[in-house]
């Protein structure tokens, strides 16, 4: 009997055999997300119902109100019916007040049984449906506004990064970059404010090295890219960061301000900021069912691995975080047109054949995701600060976007490692995408590699070895009773970062659900 193949001679029961195996690792962490809340969580919860603004000390008032709740019943239980239950008690008009009141300790919450606790959760999901009703606004003002003005003319759409510190300056310089050619602004977060366990509010100004993620910023971008829209004739994306210990919060705030990406990977946080897998866990599955109703495309954090280990050598470990990053998200109820998986062009320049083997990883990554907006990232690792070597290699990252049909390209800058680039370095580099997209045009129909080459070859091998990773961790048992994922993250298996499951940033904001645990938006999220 023929075995049925694939342009790359990939065996199709390979790619089952894959997706299988990546069920059967993913699903005990689902099954760990079902069982736990986080603060998190409950916060994102309150955003929904509508309670917004911080306290004189800049603490937002759903932190005030969440640990007040948390001090006097726990999180077990979650804070809706504790909340509702003091609200129709008459302990305050409406949740800001009831904040209020709860940082100054006039109030004491419990947890409402019987025809109490169904009045508490009926009032909650009153309230907390408004809030998604309004992300459901959004979503659909969206798709108004892109039948209404166009939409970008063509794929891969262009991703820049712009971000000053200064939400007020950072708005020309993206309608700027938007003019020149940008179909995607991306506004990256001040460092550090993954590791806050609360979202700042208002319009900020004094970001290092990225602008803070807070409503506000949110709203005032995403008006400024909507008239540039109009001035265009296209529709110009905006995304920003839901990840680190407010992750389900900054998702709640992107889907209620019409944001239409957002940088979700609970493995970035694990590894690179050392926040706890199971709090992180936990707020990614929350989060992607919020931009799964909001419309939202997520963008994952794969190329970041390369960043630390070795672009061939750990090619396998991206493809099997891909593999597993699809089953998180549609679990979670996304859909594969939101599925922005990420891979890097990363391997270093010196190495023979080093672009066979980009586009051996790059068309794999198409292979398997056919109908996902894969995100192309570009050369950073191996940028050593010559400006002329950095912009020949961004071509060459350009040239296999263009080759293998990447549907999100992020700019690659010339200055990378040398400054923070100036507007004239981002022009430079959107000049540097119109000419190899220009010239190449549709090149990857013309582009077919023999099955027997060297691309083809390389394909199937780091197939092949995601495949072993993944029965690997599978059959790991060294923790008994702990999902074989977590055990092989404690290991080091991804980005070399070793990350144990007892440890890590945030781990005191999880708390096991009780047999009464209500949450109305996990309720409502859910529903089919």
């Amino acid at each position: 009997m023929a075995r049925t193949t694939s342009a790359l001679g990939i065996d199709r029961a390979d790619v089952r055999r894959a997706r299988t195996l990546a069920r059967q690792v993913g699903k005990p962490i689902v099954d760990l997300a079902q069982r736990h809340t986080t603060v998190s969580v409950e916060r994102a919860t309150l955003r929904l119902a509508g309670l917004g603004g911080a306290d004189p000390d800049g603490t937002p008032w759903v932190n005030r109100l969440a640990d007040v709740v948390r001090a006097d019943v726990g999180l077990e239980h979650g804070v809706s019916l504790p909340v509702w239950d003091a609200l129709l008690r008459g302990e305050g008009d409406d949740l800001l007040t009831l904040a209020q009141k709860a940082a100054a300790g006039s109030v004491t919450f419990r947890v409402p049984e019987g025809r109490d606790a169904k009045r508490a959760g009926a009032a909650a999901r009153k309230a907390v449906g408004a809030g998604i009703k309004q992300i459901d606004r959004q979503r659909v003002a969206r798709e108004r506004m892109i039948a209404k003005v166009g939409d970008a003319p063509s794929k891969p759409w262009i991703y820049l990064i712009v971000a000053t510190g200064d939400i007020h300056e950072d708005i020309p310089q993206a309608q700027a970059a938007a003019r020149e050619g940008a179909d995607v602004i991306a506004v990256i977060r001040s460092t550090g404010q993954s590791l806050l366990d609360f979202v700042p509010e208002g319009a900020t100004r004094e970001g290092f090295a990225g602008t803070y993620a807070t409503q506000e910023n949110f709203r005032l971008m995403r008006a400024a890219l909507d008239e540039t829209s109009k001035e265009l004739g296209r529709y110009v994306r905006l995304t920003n960061y839901a990840s680190g210990l407010c992750m389900p919060e900054i998702a709640a705030l992107a889907g209620l301000e019409r944001l239409d990406m957002m940088l979700n990977d609970s493995m970035y946080g694990i590894l690179f900021r050392d926040i706890n897998p199971i709090r992180t866990f936990v707020d990614q599955r929350f989060s992607r069912q919020v931009h799964a109703r909001a419309g939202i495309i997520i963008n994952t954090g794969e190329d970041n691995y390369l960043t630390t280990a070795d672009a061939i050598e750990a090619a396998h470990t991206v493809t099997t975080s891909q593999l597993l990053n699809e089953y998180f998200a549609k679990e979670a109820g996304l859909e594969d047109w939101q599925l922005g998986l990420g891979h890097a062009f990363e391997i270093d320049p010196e190495v023979p054949d080093s672009f066979r083997l980009e586009l051996a990883h790059a068309m794999l990554a198409r292979e398997l995701f056919p109908d996902a907006p894969l995100k192309w990232m570009p050369p950073t690792r191996h940028m050593t600060g010559d400006i002329f070597k950095g912009y020949l290699l961004d071509g060459f990252f350009n040239l296999v976007g263009a080759m293998t049909g990447q549907g999100i390209l992020l700019v690659g800058m010339m200055t990378e490692a040398v400054v923070t680039p100036w507007i004239s370095d981002r022009d430079l580099a959107l000049q540097n995408v119109r000419y190899v997209m220009n010239a190449a045009g549709n090149l990857r129909e013309d582009f077919h590699p023999s099955p027997d080459g060297f691309i083809a070859s390389r394909a199937r091998e780091v197939l092949g070895e995601a495949i072993d990773l993944l029965e690997e961790i599978r059959a790991d048992r060294s923790v008994p009773g702990e999902p074989p994922l977590l055990s092989a993250i404690a290991d080091g298996t991804f980005g070399l970062m070793k990350r144990p499951a007892d440890k890590g940033k945030g781990l005191d904001g999880v708390a096991e659900k009780a047999s009464g645990y209500y949450n109305p938006a996990t309720e409502i999220l859910e529903e089919k």
